[in-house]
C-alpha cells in the first residue's frame, strides 16, 4: 500500500445539489417543490411565476396515477412535499430518500404518515408491496437495469411504474445540459423487464420554458454576484487571489463554460433533452 491514499469523496454532488436547491428555493421562492414547472394557459415563464408552474406539474402528475391505487412508494422524495399532498388525498405513501438534510426534513414535514427509508434506492431494503412507485424526476440518478428490478420485486401484481423526468437524446454528443439517461438505453432496458408501457406523453414544450427562468436568474443574479465576489477577492487578497486562479485555472474557467454562457435554455433544453411522463404496468406472472 502507498504512502498516500486517494482521499475518499464524503460528499455526493447529486446530495448536495438537492440540499442546495432546498435551501435556495424555500428561501427565496417560498417553494419546497424541487421539480421543474409546468408551463400551460399563458403562464408567463419568469421567476415568480414558478411555484404556479410546479403546482401546475404536481397536478398533471397526479391525474395520471390509475384507479385503484392505495399505496405508494415514492423514490426519491425531495422535501416530501409532494408525498404529503399525496397522503391529504388518501394515498398510503412511503419515501425513498438519499440525501441526508432532505430525510430530516420529510420526517419533520410527515412525522408518523409515512415510513422513510434512508438510502439510495439500490441499496435499500423493503420488505412491502405497493400499488405504484413513483420516480418524480428522481429516475435519471439510478441504475436503470437494478431500478427496474426492485420495482418489479416492490410491486404488486398489476401494480404500476409512473415516471416523470427528462432523457438525453443518442445522436447528441456535445451537451450543455448534463443529466437524464439515454433514451435508447432506457427503451432497451425496459424491453428486458417484465412491464407494459400503458402511457409515454412527451410534455418537453411545457417543461422546457423552466429554463428560461433558470437561465435568467443565472445570468442576471448569480453570474454578476459571483464575478463581483473574486474582484472582491482579488482586492482584498491579491496574492491568494493569484495563487486560486492558478491552482484552479481549469475548474473557474469550466465553471464560467458550463454555467455562465447562457447555454442553459428553453433551446437547448428542447434540442438535447426530451421530458416524459412515462406509465408502465407490472405484467402477470
Amino acid at each position: 500500500m502507498g504512502l498516500f491514499k486517494k482521499r475518499q469523496k464524503k460528499l455526493d454532488s447529486q446530495e448536495v445539489g438537492l440540499d442546495i436547491g432546498m435551501i435556495f428555493l424555500k428561501f427565496f421562492l417560498d417553494t419546497e417543490y424541487l421539480h421543474y414547472g409546468f408551463w400551460e394557459n399563458g403562464l408567463e415563464p419568469e421567476v415568480k411565476n414558478l411555484r404556479a408552474a410546479q403546482i401546475n406539474y404536481t397536478n398533471h402528475l397526479f391525474s395520471h396515477i390509475p384507479e385503484g391505487v392505495k399505496t405508494i412508494l415514492d423514490v426519491g422524495s425531495g422535501t416530501g412535499k409532494v408525498a404529503e399532498q399525496l397522503i391529504e388525498k388518501g394515498y398510503k405513501v412511503d419515501c425513498v430518500s438519499p440525501s441526508k438534510r432532505l430525510t430530516a426534513r420529510i420526517k419533520e414535514l410527515l412525522g408518523n404518515k409515512a415510513e422513510v427509508f434512508h438510502g439510495r434506492y439500490e441499496d435499500v431494503k423493503i420488505d412491502k408491496k405497493y400499488d405504484m412507485i413513483l420516480f418524480s424526476e428522481s429516475f435519471q440518478y439510478i441504475d436503470m437495469q437494478t431500478n427496474f428490478e426492485k420495482s418489479a420485486q416492490y410491486l404488486k401484481e398489476g401494480g404500476h411504474i409512473l415516471i416523470c423526468d427528462f432523457f438525453r437524446y443518442q445522436e447528441h454528443n456535445h451537451r450543455p445540459l448534463g443529466g437524464g439517461h439515454w433514451l435508447d438505453q432506457y427503451k432497451e432496458i425496459l424491453a428486458k423487464h417484465p412491464f407494459d408501457i400503458i402511457k409515454d406523453e412527451d410534455i418537453t414544450d411545457k417543461i422546457a420554458p423552466t429554463m428560461t427562468v433558470v437561465n435568467t436568474f443565472t445570468m442576471e443574479a448569480i453570474r454578476p454576484s459571483f464575478e463581483l465576489g473574486m474582484d472582491l477577492f482579488q482586492d482584498r487578497f491579491p496574492r491568494i487571489h493569484r495563487f486560486v486562479n492558478w491552482k484552479f485555472k481549469k475548474k473557474l474557467a469550466g465553471t464560467r463554460e458550463k454555467h455562465f454562457k447562457g447555454e442553459r435554455n428553453e433551446a437547448n433544453f428542447k434540442k438535447f433533452k426530451t421530458y416524459r411522463l412515462i406509465l408502465l404496468q407490472k405484467r402477470a406472472n
